[in-house]
């Protein structure tokens, strides 16, 4: 009755529902009934739970994955994905495309490659790394088919179905979906603005069995933030208290050129650390690493196998020439510049709005105010062309804030003031 009354448009998109008593009331049956029913809902997708706020009917023409299937916004004007670019990108891919083809090498590129990567090309990868990390031995860093592989392969290799893993109440989008295939149990520990609260984690390692922990201590995805090192020393301390495995994911730690010691450099003894070339370089790029103690390499080394077998060999001869010639210092640099000057663009455009950001990145997080609903907002704004999504795809809570992720890396500068005031003013009307 309530499926048939949802997909007729009797009861429209953000109507509130009864309680389960109330319904069950409603209807003469029993409440465990009444609890099925909505639950069976949920699933398909026709109703979605906001704890402490009810059940509210799904706009139908939002999927539930929107934020997290890049096809739901096709057609669209795309502040979903982040996907920083460049005009003259296409002529760093002409310029590493003619330097591969000059190489003496490059018939190998053809062949079966080493699991982890060649070993000349990981070498180059952990001198660049240097810098930021301190020594690396190559022989535990581990060439992977991007980040979202890396991340995979750990979850595949390192962990069994149910084991638990910490992670902020806001987290990746790509490890949550990781983690559900491979049926991990995340375990959400609060923070505030993005920093995990060690205390929070350490009751949950006291309470539980926790595996490991993940995090994203340099530029924080959605919120944007940067972990003191005070924090990052706290975290190791519980880690070696409780024998916890921490996952560093570095995606976008570049855009922050002063961060505090990574956690690989302060604790690589149990770190698994976890970085890509797709937002400094193309998102086309599906080139990533993977440094991890090399206890781990033998089955870290299966999953690859597993998985891709190797990373292409053309993909990583064109990005290890650009770190060589300082291609990718300056992709990084300029992606650096970039992202502050979109994040100006977006502060104009949400002037008196609170913005959640990092002063670099294509992306921020636009908290909404009590008694507001993302949904309703980011159906007004499908209207207008304009593909966005709400905190549902980050968040690993049961009660999912109120707030707007926004990624604006890809959009042409010049278009970007039009389309976010569009934003402000659907979430004005709401």
């Amino acid at each position: 009755m309530l499926a048939t009354a949802i997909q007729n448009g009797k009861l429209a998109p953000g109507t509130k529902l009864p309680t389960h008593r109330a319904f069950a009331e409603q209807v003469n049956v029993a409440l465990a009934t009444a609890t099925r029913a909505y639950g069976e809902l949920e699933r398909r997708g026709l109703i979605i739970g906001e704890a402490g706020r009810g059940t509210f009917v799904r706009d139908l023409g939002l999927p539930p994955s929107l934020g997290v299937r890049q096809a739901t916004s096709e057609g669209l004007i795309d502040l979903v994905f982040n996907m920083p670019g460049d005009a003259a990108d296409a002529d760093m891919l002409r310029t590493g495309l003619r330097r591969l083809a000059a190489a003496g090498d490059l018939e190998v590129m053809l062949r079966y490659q080493p699991h982890g990567g060649r070993m000349h090309e990981r070498r180059i990868i952990a001198e660049s790394l240097a810098s930021t990390l301190g020594s690396i031995d190559p022989e535990g860093l581990l060439v992977t088919s991007g980040g979202q592989h890396g991340l995979s392969i750990i979850a595949l290799s390192l962990f069994r179905r149910g084991d638990a893993i910490a992670t902020d109440a806001l987290t990746y989008p790509g490890f949550k979906s990781v983690a559900a295939m491979q049926g991990l149990d995340l375990v959400p520990v609060e923070g505030q603005h993005g920093v995990m609260d060690t205390d929070g984690l350490e009751r949950q390692c006291r309470e539980r069995k926790v595996r490991a922990v993940y995090l994203m201590p340099t530029v924080h995805n959605p919120l944007g933030t940067v972990m003191s090192e005070a924090t990052r020393l706290r975290i190791v301390e519980i880690a070696r208290k409780h024998d916890l495995l921490i996952i560093e994911d570095a995606a976008y730690a570049f855009l922050e050129p002063d961060s505090p010691p990574a956690l690989v450099t302060l604790a690589p003894d149990r770190t698994i650390h976890v970085g890509s070339f797709s937002k400094s370089l193309a998102t086309g790029l599906r080139l990533g690493y993977v440094i991890a103690p090399v206890t781990h390499n033998d089955r870290l080394l299966e999953a690859i196998r597993a998985t891709t077998w190797n990373a292409p060999a053309l993909i990583s001869g064109l990005v290890t020439g650009w770190i060589e010639d300082g291609t990718l210092a300056d992709s990084e640099q300029n992606r650096r510049q970039d992202g502050s000057e979109r994040q100006q663009l977006c502060r104009n455009a949400f002037d008196g709005i609170p913005v959640v950001s990092h002063r670099n990145a294509g992306f921020a997080w636009l908290p909404l105010d009590k008694g507001v609903r993302a949904e309703p907002i980011v159906t007004r704004l499908k209207e207008c062309g304009i593909s966005a999504c709400g905190a549902e795809p980050f968040a690993t809570t049961v009660a999912i804030p109120q707030a707007l992720r926004l990624a604006f890396g890809g959009i042409p500068k010049d278009e970007l003031p039009g389309i976010l005031r569009i934003v402000r003013e659907a979430v004005e009307e709401a």
